[in-house]
């Protein structure tokens, strides 16, 4: 399992480059310069390493709270939040995953819940029949018992160390 310090290094890598493609980047195109944002990106440096920490945290309020916020500012839309399957595998992802599930839903297909757990589809359905994740009645399995596993898999590595 990786390190504290290296999960929490590729947080900010990650929502640092998002954050710059999605917020900033269009701002230095539509005023056609970037001096003006060169206090934006030192201050957005600092709030993404404090957003990485607070989703890395003890703290589980305040950990959901910041994946809401960051969910919401770096993927807005009018449609319900669903990426793709390789984005549960990246470390907003995987934080995401263990603090909140899946943000939109209750219950997510077997391929999402394998992509949230780093597992196969067929390992999940093998999960689910030996009763280790919960079945959605409508389909799919529970977001919250894939959340559950995954916090249960922890046993003190570099989630919820920080």
């Amino acid at each position: 399992m990786p390190s504290p310090t290296t999960v929490h290094t590729a947080l900010v890598g990650q929502l640092l480059r998002l954050s710059e493609q999605r917020l900033l980047d269009p701002l230095e195109i539509l005023l056609q310069s970037a001096d003006p944002l060169t206090t934006a990106r030192t201050y957005l440096r600092a709030a993404v390493e404090t957003q990485a920490a607070q989703l890395l945290g003890r703290d589980e309020q305040l950990a959901r709270q910041a994946a809401a916020r960051v969910i919401g500012a770096l993927y807005p839309g009018d449609e319900p939040f669903d990426p793709p399957l390789e984005w549960w595998r990246t470390p907003l992802g995987q934080a995401v995953a263990r603090r909140i599930g899946h943000p939109a839903t209750e219950a997510v297909p077997y391929s999402v819940a394998g992509a949230m757990l780093g597992v196969t589809r067929q390992g999940v359905h093998d999960l689910v029949n030996r009763h280790k994740l919960d079945r959605h009645p409508d389909g799919g399995v529970r977001t919250e018992s894939v959340r559950a596993r995954l916090l249960a898999r922890e046993d003190g590595n570099a989630w919820g160390t920080t």
